[in-house]
């Protein structure tokens, strides 16, 4: 009889590189977010709302875009990467979040451009639009790594960004996909009475400390990286 394949047992999985993205929206008395139900047939946490994102294909850090992340982004994407640290890469886990985030809500993060020439069948549906990537409003608010243990694992980087990048913010694209989310805008109060993950209740606490400063939330800001080690959860300032 041939040996069916393994499946890795879940303390060995190691963590994929992931990306989300907070899109806030200033045109009412309170900030809103844009928060995503996942349909009830999704195996991974249906039902549950969230941010739009995703895992990072290798694609995303082959495209290019004339419009970047500020340089301090890119240094706080670097800062403690696992493996070999570069700038392609920490471009690729922002190209994640606006790729996944046309996906899931067909919002085009982009500005209007020649596209280049790619395989990637989710960013030629982008770039069918007549739009570059634009990254260069994204903000680092936090990052948080999937507790050992757990079937699948995330190192996920939340971005932030006023809902000012959305090129077509009363038109959304819905593009060819088992992705899409029903899409809400809400208030953060509102937010919290959703059945959200439990880590997406933790971004929640550190977006609304940085709503409360004045101004848009910089580049400069502090980011806070969150780990399990051991049985408990270690916190770090990047």
């Amino acid at each position: 009889m041939q040996d069916l394949p393994r499946k890795p047992h879940p303390s060995t999985i190691r963590p994929h590189d992931a990306a989300t993205l907070i899109l806030v929206r200033r045109d009412d008395r309170q900030p809103r977010i844009l928060m995503g139900k996942r349909h009830e047939a999704h195996k991974f946490m249906p039902g549950k709302f969230v941010f739009p994102g995703g895992r990072v294909d290798q694609g995303d850090c082959r495209i290019s875009t004339e419009h970047n992340l500020k340089d301090e982004v890119v240094g706080k994407l670097m800062a403690r990467m696992k493996g070999k640290p570069s700038v392609s890469r920490a471009n690729g886990i922002a190209m994640a979040a606006v790729r996944e985030t046309f996906e899931e809500v067909g919002f085009i993060i982009g500005k209007p451009g020649q596209p280049p020439r790619t395989r990637n069948a989710a960013w030629q549906q982008f770039f069918s639009t007549g739009h570059l990537p634009d990254l260069s409003g994204l903000r680092l608010l936090a990052r948080a790594v999937t507790p050992p243990g757990r079937p699948r694992r995330f190192d996920t980087r939340f971005f932030v960004a006023e809902a000012s990048v959305i090129n077509n913010l009363d038109t959304p694209i819905l593009p060819d996909t088992q992705e899409l989310l029903a899409p809400h805008w809400v208030t953060l109060k509102e937010a919290r009475e959703l059945d959200l993950p439990w880590i997406t209740g933790q971004i929640l606490n550190r977006l609304e400390q940085a709503l409360q400063q004045p101004g848009a939330i910089g580049e400069q800001r502090p980011v806070t990286y969150q780990f399990m080690r051991g049985k408990s959860w270690q916190y770090v300032t990047v």
